[in-house]
């Protein structure tokens, strides 16, 4: 299971789309993928099948790209409800943040806004370390949760965090249906 591929694509995108002068938060909605969040600039949207626990499964991203930062949400898409794969497609995109950068992660539990009020458990991960040919450093701060036919992955790729009301303003925002 290589889950490398989201990395570079993220970083090819940052590095390509230049910076913006200033956050520009707007809320994004993806009723099909049951998630809104606010992003910090318009996004780009890319889909692609992913190889997880011997299945090629959908996955759709919806990153923004400002400060030097890239702002994405991934969304896995499971073939049926089923808890355990849930759990297994979520723990191998947890392992691979952390492999992307080759440094180990903290890691401890989040709560994530659902529509109905309740909360879903995530992880909330934080790696820091060299990524990609050119062995420049990213820090890696993300949540990854599971719930339905969905396993979500929201993550800021960066030389170094963002301001951390920026942070605050992307995970506080995100709500999953």
């Amino acid at each position: 299971m290589r889950f490398s591929f989201l990395l570079p694509a993220l970083l090819a995108a940052l590095f390509g789309a230049g910076c913006t002068p200033a956050y520009n938060w707007r809320t994004v909605a993806d009723a099909a993928e049951g998630y809104s969040v606010d992003l910090p600039a318009k996004p780009t949207v890319d889909e692609r099948r992913v190889q997880i626990a011997g299945n090629a499964l959908p996955m759709h991203v919806r990153a923004a790209h400002t400060q030097g930062a890239v702002f994405a949400v991934a969304v896995v898409d499971l073939p049926r409800e089923d808890a355990e794969l849930g759990r297994t497609v979520a723990d191998a995109l947890r392992q691979a943040l952390a492999r992307n950068v080759g440094a180990s992660a903290a890691e401890h539990a989040v709560q994530i806004r659902a529509a109905s009020g309740a909360a879903v458990p995530g992880m909330d991960i934080v790696a820091s370390g060299v990524a990609g040919d050119a062995g420049e450093r990213r820090t890696i701060h993300a949540w990854v949760a599971a719930r339905g036919r969905h396993v979500y992955q929201a993550a800021i790729i960066a030389p170094q965090a963002p301001p951390e009301e920026q942070t605050d303003q992307f995970f506080g925002s995100l709500k999953l249906d």
